[in-house]
């Protein structure tokens, strides 16, 4: 079997060393998703899981996948993901896995469910996959080296006002219900335009200049691992509502850089 062996095993991680292994992030996230689209618009059936959020064939084979994958290339590394659960590694790396982000979408037919595969370092994130399966788009970045999509680089939007910014939402109802309703009005007031392109679509129009703002209520680290450094490295800000920068809270907010403090000032009012 292959075993890939780095130096920031010992510690240490050199450039070409994460270009090798964000490559193989971006396979692993490609050959994953190919594996969902024999279930997509397929009448796949899901079921609900203690959360009651939804979850179906294709996320826990997505994820088994990937898993044994990481596994055979990389033995001594941690893996977290949505459906399995945490394997403890030996060193100071981990993958962060969500196998099909929006299983809703996926459900319903829309194609803007993703595969989302981050790459953790002490603690830090430093490599992250978008890979959108039934779009053929694939948004990743690692620390220093940029963000690319689809094989060219990519960057956020030069927009400076939060009269032209596109807005991104997981819809109105769940922002409420989180109390997050009343600051989300007065972000969206002052925007050219709302729409709900959810999940980690919205993180990749962002990270690649479609979009400038992303305000999402509730997130789980899979959520964030993989979404974060495509943004940050494309020239954005990936935060929690609060402007800090993590991969941790339980939300998200992602802007173009440029109006992350316009943003909080309307999130605070």
């Amino acid at each position: 079997r292959l075993v890939l062996r780095w130096g920031y095993a010992r510690g240490l991680m050199d450039a070409h060393e994460l270009r090798e292994l964000t490559a193989f992030a971006v396979e692993s996230a490609q050959l994953a998703g190919a594996f969902t689209l024999g279930y997509f618009n397929a009448g796949t059936p899901h079921e609900l899981k203690a959360d009651r959020s939804p979850v179906t064939a294709a996320d826990r084979g997505a994820e088994e996948r990937l898993r044994k994958r990481i596994g055979d290339a990389y033995p001594d590394h941690g893996i977290l993901g949505e459906e399995y659960g945490e394997t403890t590694g030996n060193g100071r790396a981990r993958w962060i896995l969500d196998p099909i982000d929006g299983t809703v979408s996926f459900i319903c037919g829309v194609p803007l469910y993703a595969v989302l595969v981050g790459f953790e370092y002490d603690g830090e994130m430093v490599a992250g996959v978008i890979h959108l399966p039934a779009l053929g788009e694939t948004v990743w970045a690692s620390k220093g080296q940029g963000c690319w999509w689809n094989g060219r680089r990519a960057h956020v939007s030069d927009t400076r006002t939060l009269a032209q910014a596109r807005l991104c939402t997981c819809g109105t109802k769940l922002l409420y219900e989180k109390g997050r309703g009343a600051a989300f009005e007065r972000v969206r007031e002052q925007c050219l335009l709302d729409r709900g392109w959810s999940d980690a679509y919205a993180y990749a129009l962002v990270a690649t200049g479609r979009a400038e703002i992303v305000l999402d209520p509730v997130m789980s680290i899979w959520d964030n691992a993989a979404c974060m450094p495509c943004i940050t490295e494309a020239g954005g800000s990936f935060t929690d509502w609060n402007g800090i920068a993590t991969h941790r809270a339980n939300e998200a907010m992602a802007t173009n850089g440029a109006l992350l403090e316009p943003t909080l000032a309307a999130i605070r009012g």
